[in-house]
């Protein structure tokens, strides 16, 4: 018998002040039993980090290899924005720089092995895609505290990320990192 995604539901309170974006959200996600709780906490905060009109969630999850993660479509239904979390491998980002204008990787893992596995490789437009990452610890703590309801205030201040979860305060800074070094 086949395990059932559990649904999260995050009311977030946005306040992104580095891209002036002010929103209230809120997010049903599925996460499939495979699904790690870092990877649905990086998967989160990719949406809000990128949080523009047209984003979502993808329609496979986490198990689809042929759509990100996390989204961005114009009016008109065309993927804009590729948005991919953890450590995807050099061929999926490559068919990503092709497909969508923008290319943007969210890691809870170590960047250095991400970053090291991927400039081998040719990769379209490599020169143009940032890899974030998000401190380990960070993740894990934050991960702890997500239940199946939660409220979560985001903060975006000089690329540092305040993140209060059902009163819990948590903070790190988003590190930028290049393909191309």
């Amino acid at each position: 018998m086949a395990l059932n995604s559990t649904i999260h539901t995050v009311t977030v309170h946005l306040a992104d002040v580095d891209r002036t974006v002010y929103e209230e959200l809120e997010l049903r996600v599925a996460r499939h039993p495979s699904e790690t709780a870092a990877y649905l906490v990086t998967r989160l905060l990719a949406y809000c980090l990128e949080y523009e009109e047209g984003i979502a969630f993808s329609d496979g999850g986490v198990s689809a290899t042929d759509q990100p993660p996390v989204l961005v479509r114009d009016l008109t239904g065309r993927l804009t924005t590729w948005i991919d979390v953890g450590a995807p491998d050099a061929e999926r980002i490559h068919r990503a720089g092709k497909l969508a204008d923008r290319v943007a990787i969210y890691t809870h893992r170590d960047p250095a092995k991400v970053l090291a596995a991927l400039p081998a490789k040719r990769i379209h437009r490599a020169e143009t895609i940032p890899v974030y990452s998000l401190d380990r610890e960070f993740v894990d703590a934050v991960a702890a505290a997500v239940d199946r309801r939660t409220e979560w205030t985001v903060s975006v201040t000089d690329r540092h990320l305040f993140l209060e979860i059902d009163g819990a305060p948590f903070s790190v800074e988003i590190v930028e990192h290049r393909l191309d070094g």
